[in-house]
């Protein structure tokens, strides 16, 4: 199984920790992290990550971040092929990066596509070959 999470999720344990929904979903990221790790689960990566972490301002994050592109097992980089699948993503409504990321995973045949942002999640339904949800429904729906 190959996962590709997109800059907000290897965010989310950095983020304000207060609310329930932000706990639940840094708890099943760390997760998915352990199974990457254990080589349970593949790690996609791609040129959008290395370009959205780059423009991270906290140096601790960017270096966290950057540190589990060594443990991918598939670097996507910017093709013809990802540009024109990113352009149809765009046309549901999804923003120019948001749309890079749906299309490096699925150039890298991602099964699942994973972040926190509840508008991605909403305007994929359905869309895409890869399944796009939450770190919180992965772990509730595929790992258990």
């Amino acid at each position: 199984m190959r996962v590709y999470l997109d800059n907000c999720c290897f965010n989310r344990p950095f983020d304000d920790q207060a609310q329930l929904r932000v706990r639940l979903e840094s708890e099943a990221k760390l997760e998915i992290q352990r199974c990457i790790r254990a080589s349970a689960i593949e790690l996609a990566w791609s040129y959008v990550l290395d370009y959205e972490n780059r423009a991270n301002p906290f140096e601790e994050r960017r270096y966290l971040i950057g540190g589990w592109r060594v443990l991918a097992t598939v670097d996507v980089q910017e093709t013809d092929a990802v540009l024109q699948e990113a352009h149809k993503v765009a046309d549901c409504g999804l923003r120019p990066s948001d749309a890079l990321h749906v299309a490096c995973a699925e150039a890298a045949q991602c099964d699942y596509f994973l972040t926190t942002d509840d508008a991605v999640i909403k305007k994929m339904r359905g869309f895409t070959g890869v399944v796009v949800m939450d770190p919180t429904q992965f772990v509730i729906e595929v790992l258990q």
